[in-house]
């Protein structure tokens, strides 16, 4: 029934294009914040403001992109070239984001501004064709599944890498103390993902293409929004980023702060949760094959609010190992529904070009990242105003007032979006048997193979 099975070094090449991609998403979502207000020197109320006014600006740069990826094709593909051409922007952008330059406050901000917005384009320039990728590599969602599972695993490779190594780097690299030490070490990491993106663009091939829809972009939105199971996705997206976010975000806090920690704890308490999240995506894979992904992705999300209470409700400051045990647990099952979630997208627009007729794809994708970085927008000035609201302070002995507040954004505040998150999936009815019956049904000219494109030729390659 499905024509095309994908080798492990093209599933290895897929995953190290979200490798590449988690160098942002995970400096993103754990350590900008920090950075931001002990590192750089930014006022926790500003932040808020930083994070709204960029994600404004998504809100047309991410569709923008999408459109864009609808109307391009080259001799290389539909959405493999971005990954070539965005990859040393990509990589620059990094380095400068987390640069510190000696000048005046609002100077500084400024700069935020601007290096903040420059990455975020660049983020979206590359992403929204990687997250697409897979809906053309091959038809088989099993193989989706597949390697979506490499892709996330590679993902939190990433992130273990940025979460240990650029703190302890960041405290010991170079003359110019702390600052320069985030420099050179989130330089080193854009220049990893320059050369991630760049092996994934070699490694990988397109060969499905899909009738895209030229519709006006008022009418692909109707259609899109039609497409009830996408709306699902959307607003789960949304959720789910917000809860993991927050978590993320105060991760540092917590363990410099609440634990009473030092760069080496932060590293170690941050490491924890990325290695439960790559155990994560291991154990998904295995349960996936054995129990319905759907229900899975429900009953985990709801299980994190319960253990998130426990944590708030049981650990005290003098309990680091039991700290560190309960993050571990949590951030395990927050990624149980990963893999599960990015083969959902590729399926939802099949779903929709199913009910409709019309398939729009790359708004679709365009509007899950736009989606997720509202969802880290939200997060960072819910932070932000959080922080303020507290009375944090940075670098000095914390309030009890700002102690309690810190720890409700690592485990009850982000709970109560991943219990939403799995409420919102018993919307949800694309299971793989569903999945199944419904593409034995849909009309065979609407999702025709195409001619499997060479990256070092000009033309195409009969397969």
């Amino acid at each position: 029934m499905y024509k095309y099975k994908l080798s492990v070094l093209e599933k290895v090449g897929f995953g190290s294009g979200d490798m590449a991609v988690n160098v942002v998403i995970s400096s993103m979502m754990l350590i900008i914040t920090f950075f931001y207000t002990d590192i750089f020197g930014i006022h926790a109320q500003d932040l808020a403001m930083l994070f709204i006014v960029v994600r404004l600006i998504d809100a047309i740069t991410d569709p923008l992109m999408g459109l864009i990826t609808d109307k391009v094709n080259t001799r290389w593909g539909r959405y493999r070239p971005y990954m070539l051409f965005i990859s040393i922007p990509f990589g620059l952008s990094v380095f400068l984001t987390f640069s510190t330059p000696d000048l005046g406050y609002n100077e500084k901000l400024a700069y935020a501004y601007a290096t903040y917005i420059l990455v975020t384009i660049m983020f979206t320039a590359v992403t929204i064709p990687y997250i697409s990728l897979i809906s053309v590599l091959t038809d088989d969602p099993q193989e989706r599944l597949s390697a979506n599972g490499y892709r996330l695993f590679f993902a939190k490779i990433a992130a273990f890498l940025v979460t240990i190594i650029v703190p302890q780097l960041a405290a010991s690299w170079g003359e110019g103390g702390v600052q320069a030490g985030y420099k050179y070490a989130m330089g080193l990491m854009g220049l990893m993902g320059t050369l991630l993106f760049l092996f994934c663009f070699f490694t990988t091939k397109e060969r499905l293409e899909h009738q895209v829809e030229k519709a006006p972009i008022l009418h692909q939105m109707g259609m899109l929004f039609k497409n009830d199971q996408w709306v699902v996705l959307f607003l789960v997206c949304i959720t789910g980023t917000v809860g993991y976010v927050i978590r993320g975000s105060v991760g540092a806090y917590y363990a410099k702060y609440y634990l009473g920690g030092d760069a080496g704890m932060i590293s170690a308490f941050l490491a924890t949760g990325v290695t439960a999240a790559i155990l994560a995506m291991v154990a998904s894979t295995w349960i996936t094959k054995r129990f319905c992904k759907v229900k899975l992705f429900r009953y985990s999300q709801i299980l994190v609010m319960v253990l998130s209470a426990l944590m708030y409700l049981v650990v005290g400051r003098d309990d680091v190992a039991l700290a560190f045990v309960f993050y571990f647990l949590i951030c395990f099952v927050v990624d149980l529904h990963a893999p599960v979630f990015w083969s959902a997208i590729a399926e939802a627009v099949d779903y929709g070009q199913y009910r409709s007729r019309e398939r729009v794809s790359g708004l679709a994708f365009g509007g899950i990242s736009f989606a997720q970085k509202f969802g880290m927008g939200i997060a960072g000035a819910i932070v932000g105003w959080l922080l303020t609201f507290f009375d944090y302070v940075p670098n000095q002995e914390q309030s009890s007032m700002a102690l309690t507040g810190i720890a409700l954004m690592l485990t009850i505040i982000p709970g109560v979006f991943h219990f939403l998150m799995g409420g919102l999936m018993f919307k949800y009815k694309v299971t793989d048997a569903y999945y199944h019956k419904m593409m034995e049904n849909m009309p065979d000219e609407t999702a025709e193979a195409s001619p499997e494109l060479d990256p070092t030729h000009s033309h195409a390659v009969l397969k």
